[in-house]
């Protein structure tokens, strides 16, 4: 975890995730929800990142093979910007639609990967974009007003 002052936020947190580590699964959304709540930020917000931060650190783990979450909190807006060295999506419209997956069995058998991950995210949040690039990876970027 990386954390530092900007000019253009109050807080700037950074959490290096490792794919298929299932162990630490979580721990980079958990502590986000953390800090949110020691700024002292409304409860229902915190829920809200806390969703979007653990639905993109579960792709990460599921996907990709290793990925990295910004978290900069600004004073009217959070803001969080997630990226991955992974396979990509082929097709950002399907894996918008609640309950396709490209999670192989072994992880729906671990009751990961039902689909619901970037429909959660987008839900969860009021600003949403993505991209991917095949063989490259996908970037996210999600924004929460205050």
């Amino acid at each position: 975890m990386d954390k530092q002052q900007d000019k253009n936020s109050e807080i700037k947190v950074s959490f290096n995730i490792e794919g298929k580590d299932f162990n630490a699964a979580g721990e980079a959304s958990s502590r986000i929800k953390s800090i949110l709540q020691q700024l002292g930020i409304r409860s229902a917000i915190c829920r809200r990142t806390a969703i979007v931060a653990y639905e993109a650190e579960m792709n990460i783990v599921i996907h990709a093979e290793k990925g990295k979450m910004t978290l900069q909190v600004h004073p009217d807006s959070i803001e969080l910007k997630v990226e991955d060295e992974g396979p990509g999506i082929d097709d950002l419209e399907e894996v918008m639609v609640e309950g396709f997956s490209t999670a192989p069995d072994y992880i729906r058998e671990m009751g990961f990967g039902a689909g619901m991950g970037l429909p959660n995210i987008k839900r969860s949040s009021d600003e949403f974009h993505i991209e991917s690039e095949v063989d490259k990876g996908v970037s996210l970027w999600v924004k929460i007003y205050l």
